[in-house]
Order: C-alpha cells, then sequence, then structure tokens
C-alpha cells in the first residue's frame, strides 16, 4: 500500500468532457504497477499498486492511483477509529509517482497489457469517470477493499467475457492472517497489534482470488491471465519493465516482543517469589498489570461490537484481555477486597493456563509473542486467589 499522505489530484482536461466517450491515440498503453514494500513501516509493508496510462500522442503520462486519502476530510479521526475510512483515486503525474518509490529504495514492476483499441478505451473511460470528484472516494478495507483489489475489479469489470482468469497456479491454503505475518516479518509490533486487535473473520482460507488485496498476487494472477483478442486468445500482459530495482532492506526491531514480554515475565516471578517469601502481595504491580490488560480487553470488545471494523469481530484475544480485568483491578485499591474477588482471579488464573496448554485447537490464531504475558496472568491470578482476603 502506498504511504497516506494527500496529494493534489490533477483533474485532466478530458474530465470536463463529462457524458462523453473518450478515446486514447493507438500508440497508447495501458499497464499495471506493482511497487515493492517497505519492509519497516507498518503502511507500506504490503507494496502497493497502480495503474499507468501513456498515450504520447495526446500527451498523457498519470498514474491512477486508489491508494491515497486526505486527512482534512470531516471526522478524520473519529472515521478512522470507527473503521470508516475513506480512500480516493488520485490522478497524477507518472513521474512523481515513480519519484517518490525510487527516493524510498523500492522496486517497481510494470505490466504492459495487451488490449484491443475498444478494451483499451473501456478501462481508459471507467477510471476517467472514477477519477472525477463525485465517483472518486470509496470506503477502504485492508483486506477487502484496497488499492490492490480495486485495480483487480477495474480489470475484470471493464474486460468482462474478453478476460479469462487462470488461478491454477496457486493453491489456496493461508488465511488472511498468515499473509499479513509473512510480510510483517520483520515488523513484529505491528504484526502483533493486528493479531490482538483482529479475530476470528481473519483465520478463514481465502478464497484464490482474495489474494489479490496484495500487490505482489495481483501482479501473479494478471501474468496468468488470458484476453480475447480480435481473432484469438492471447496473454494479458504483453511486456514486462522494471522501472526500479531496488529492494528496500529491513531493520530489526530494537526492542522485540519476545524481549519485552520475557522481561515481564521474569519479573512476575520474581515479585511473585518476593510476596511468597513476605507473605503478602505487590498489589501496585497487580493493578497495573491487570488494570492495563483489562483496556486493551475494552478495546477489543469496542472494536468489536461498536465500530465497523468487522474483522475485529468474534476475537478470541478476549480470554486473555478480559475486560472485567479493569474494574477488578480497581478492587485491590481496597483495604479489604470483596470474597468473588478470590474466585474471579481463580478462574483467571485456570482461565489462561487452559488457553496456554490448547492454544493451538483454537479456531483463531494467537500470536505466541503473548504467551509470557498470559502465563503472567496465570501467576499473578493464582497468587491473588490465594492472598486476596
Amino acid at each position: 500500500m502506498q504511504r497516506i499522505v494527500p496529494v493534489i489530484v490533477l483533474f485532466l482536461l478530458s474530465f470536463s468532457l463529462r457524458g462523453q466517450e473518450l478515446s486514447l491515440s493507438g500508440q497508447a498503453e495501458i499497464s499495471i504497477i506493482t511497487c515493492g514494500p517497505d519492509p519497516n513501516e507498518v503502511y507500506s509493508a504490503f507494496g502497493h499498486s497502480a495503474v499507468r496510462i501513456i498515450d504520447p500522442a495526446n500527451g498523457i503520462d498519470y498514474a491512477f492511483n486508489y491508494g491515497v486519502f486526505d486527512f482534512d476530510q470531516p471526522n478524520f479521526y473519529l472515521n478512522f477509529a470507527r473503521g470508516r475510512n475513506y480512500y480516493m483515486l488520485a490522478v497524477y503525474k507518472y513521474e512523481n509517482f515513480e519519484w517518490a518509490y525510487k527516493r524510498d529504495g523500492r522496486f517497481i514492476h510494470e505490466q504492459v497489457l495487451q488490449l484491443t483499441p475498444a478494451q483499451r478505451d473501456r478501462i481508459y473511460n471507467f477510471l476517467m469517470w472514477n477519477a472525477q470528484p463525485e465517483n472518486r472516494t470509496y470506503r477502504y478495507d485492508y483486506y477487502h477493499d484496497n488499492c490492490a483489489t480495486r485495480i483487480r475489479d477495474v480489470v475484470i469489470s471493464q474486460l468482462g467475457e474478453d478476460l479469462i482468469i487462470d488461478s491454477t497456479f496457486l493453491k489456496p491454503e493461508h488465511s488472511f492472517r498468515q499473509k499479513t505475518g509473512e510480510y510483517l516479518e520483520h515488523l513484529p509490533w505491528g504484526d502483533l497489534g493486528i493479531d490482538i486487535c483482529l479475530g476470528l473473520p481473519i483465520d478463514r482460507t481465502m478464497y484464490a482470488s482474495e489474494y489479490m488485496f496484495l500487490p505482489d498476487y495481483l501482479e501473479s494472477f494478471v501474468d496468468h491471465m488470458k484476453i480475447k483478442s480480435d481473432s484469438s486468445i492471447v496473454p494479458l500482459v504483453k511486456e514486462k519493465r522494471a522501472g526500479n530495482t531496488q529492494t528496500a532492506e529491513a531493520r530489526d526491531s530494537l526492542i522485540h516482543p519476545w524481549v519485552a514480554f520475557g522481561a515481564l515475565l521474569i519479573l512476575t516471578l520474581l515479585i511473585s517469589f518476593y510476596d511468597w517469601k513476605r507473605k503478602n502481595l505487590s498489589r501496585w504491580f497487580d493493578v497495573v498489570l491487570f488494570g492495563i490488560v483489562g483496556l486493551i480487553g475494552i478495546l477489543l470488545f469496542t472494536l468489536w461490537l461498536f465500530t465497523d471494523h468487522h474483522d475485529a469481530a468474534k476475537n478470541f484475544n478476549l480470554l486473555w484481555a478480559m475486560p472485567l480485568h479493569f474494574f477488578a483491578a480497581l478492587f485491590l485499591f481496597k483495604k479489604q477486597p470483596p470474597q468473588w474477588l478470590q474466585k474471579y482471579f481463580l478462574f483467571t488464573a485456570a482461565l489462561n493456563v487452559m488457553v496456554i496448554l490448547f492454544w493451538w485447537f483454537l479456531p483463531q490464531t494467537i500470536n505466541p509473542f503473548l504467551l509470557p504475558v498470559m502465563l503472567a496472568l496465570a501467576i499473578r491470578g493464582w497468587m491473588l486467589a490465594k492472598r486476596a482476603s
């Protein structure tokens, strides 16, 4: 995906010719552009896709980019939090588009499509219509409606029965979560955040066409497509070009989640041993631990029930990040906590042990970085159950 920055949309002269069919010259080309990922930023770790239309006879060389949104749109941050992100199709000079990716050291692959004049004009006219102010905005979805799937849908809808899609090269066996994790290998904190916030819907096996939410897979599918020409069936891709061959190098995270959560577990063990020796509780630690985890649970519960983040539904992370932990932590401030609090923390300890033992069998994949956190919760839950009264 492209870095999310506002851009100036260039309204072509021909935009004013609304209601009229536009035609490209015989020299025109339409290409699918695939840009490499930047493995050091979550927003660009998956790469990016765009469409290039070049027509020297008419002085056209533009990038059609579905990966842009405007920070100045009304209620931007509220809509972002509620899962109502509105992106738009922006059109600007291809040289400016290309420069940004060369600057960042990201590869650029260009697939020149083999189209008849009529097929070429259909795509061109649709994109010109789609780029008009009243048509250019769409509701973004990171897995189902993004810069790559929009281009997939344009190609399929505008070429119609002329297009022959071959998906036999791919065996659909991955979930959205698995593919996301592959691209975030060098961004473990980003991967962890997604794994915590998104629930069961992204653990189902994808259909072949759904792999094209990733620009790399859109490129692969286009490579395998064929098109009905005037008198024969030919490959959709006429020529492949490399606009840039650089590949951005990954930088490893300074503090890996294993280090951070491993340190939390060691601290939990040391404090628990100290509490056992002195026969008292370090309640400040439990208030912080269960309070923070409870706040995470409230966030997950809110994402599931009160926002439009559909992929945040049915989140099994609520087994360890229970919203009630936050309120239970508040009761620890009392000199004499209620008796039911012991049973609550005993249940918490038992539940976390069960999740640790059987997490491989859950329908949702739980990020393994969270195992030390769950073990810490189990240890402190058991300590509180024994000594909270």
